[in-house]
């Protein structure tokens, strides 16, 4: 006869309960609770877990024990008969750290852990003790409800990974059904705000800028905000910037793999602007390490070139100057190829069947461009920023 009850399932402390005929609850001091049928199997005594209680009921528990026990009678294996066909139970959380595994072995180091820490902040404590082949399309939308105008950006991001997730999940045969549709994902949810982007200065108001910025105290971060502007680069490329990467006699600041935001290595073509700087900053500072050191010899911190933005006055981004770069080369440079500056941002250009005949780095072209643009920014101003003054 049954000895167990739903509600004594329920409020069982630690310890093992007894059902009758070979079926037990197990409760470990944690709290979790768990379904073992004992049988017989060759003269052997035979412990078969049948799931937790949270995934296994009383009531599908004994039709298990049941059927197990049956073909334990008949001598045959039922740890191997239970495991015939059965489909691996995998979480939300398990998935996600197994998808971050694998797939981030593609991946950049940063790329990695921003997929696994927005998922472990954002989602992980709503979805992560969900089966990963339950979740639809309500629950995703419950996880992205908080940050969804709050963090845009972040919320398209985190939106995207969840369903990374689960087709990761899917392929490895944990879900059946088919993803969410982004189109109801997105019906589901209100209209975020308009992304606002990096705040750029105006192309127009470059010249001036620059004129005032190189009467200035030539101090490491704002001799770098001036490389950064000539170059179009990001700024944490020319804080890591160093002189073994430079080619005065072919005008090219050679960027390795390591500091650029793609992983792939790129070309600068350096106009001679550009080059008066990096010959100030050798005078300044340095010919060999880092090009614009900090004052400890170390690299630039990450704000130092935003700190030069304040005290000019100004409210505009540092990685807006890319934004300023390409609208005076899309206004004032209509006759170059579009895929040029593009080219000069380290963007990725073209389709992929492009990709595949464009063979050419434009080099040339690239060349010209950015000798064009150096000679507006300093259309004002014909000489290298000031020398620092020596205390």
């Amino acid at each position: 006869m049954a000895n167990l009850t739903s509600l004594k399932v329920k409020n069982a402390r630690p310890g093992t309960y007894g059902d009758g005929k070979g079926l037990y609850l197990r409760v470990k001091p944690s709290g979790s609770r768990s379904w073992i049928l004992r049988v017989q199997h060759q003269g052997r005594r035979q412990d078969i877990g049948l799931g937790s209680v949270d995934d296994v009921s009383l009531a599908e528990a004994r039709d298990s024990a049941s059927r197990l026990r049956r073909i334990a009678r008949l001598g045959n294996d039922a740890i191997a008969e239970r495991d015939r066909g059965k489909i691996r139970v995998v979480t939300f959380q398990e998935a996600a750290d197994l998808a971050y595994a694998e797939l981030g072995k593609g991946w950049s180091e940063k790329t990695a852990l921003q997929f696994k820490s927005s998922l472990d902040l954002h989602v992980v404590p709503s979805l992560g003790r969900k089966r990963v082949s339950d979740i639809e399309t309500a629950q995703i939308l419950a996880a992205l409800g908080p940050i969804w105008t709050a963090k845009p950006q972040i919320a398209r991001k985190v939106r995207h990974r969840i369903l990374q997730v689960l087709a990761f999940a899917k392929s490895h045969g944990w879900r059946t059904s088919p993803l969410p549709e982004l189109a109801d994902l997105s019906r589901g949810l209100a209209k975020q705000p308009k992304s606002k982007g990096y705040s750029a200065l105006p192309f127009s108001e470059l010249p001036t800028f620059y004129a005032a910025e190189r009467m200035k105290d030539a101090s490491p971060a704002r001799l770098a905000l001036i490389f950064t502007i000539l170059t179009a680069a990001r700024s944490g490329e020319v804080r890591k910037a160093r002189w073994d990467q430079i080619d005065l006699k072919a005008r090219e600041w050679r960027r390795p793999g390591s500091i650029m935001k793609s992983g792939e290595p790129h070309v600068v073509m350096l106009s001679q602007q550009a080059i008066d700087v990096l010959k100030l900053a050798s005078e300044q500072f340095c010919d060999e390490g880092l090009i614009f050191p900090s004052f400890h010899g170390k690299m630039l911190a990450d704000m130092s070139l935003s700190k030069m933005m304040k005290l000019a006055g100004r409210s505009e981004t540092v990685h807006g100057f890319r934004s300023s770069f390409r609208d005076w080369a899309a206004e004032k440079m209509p006759h170059v190829p579009a895929m040029v500056p593009e080219m000069a941002l380290a963007h990725s250009v073209g389709t992929a069947v492009e990709k595949a005949y464009l063979r050419s780095d434009l080099k040339v072209l690239r060349m010209q461009l950015m000798s064009d643009w150096g000679a507006f920014v300093a259309s004002e101003s014909q000489k290298p920023p000031a020398k620092r003054s020596k205390k």
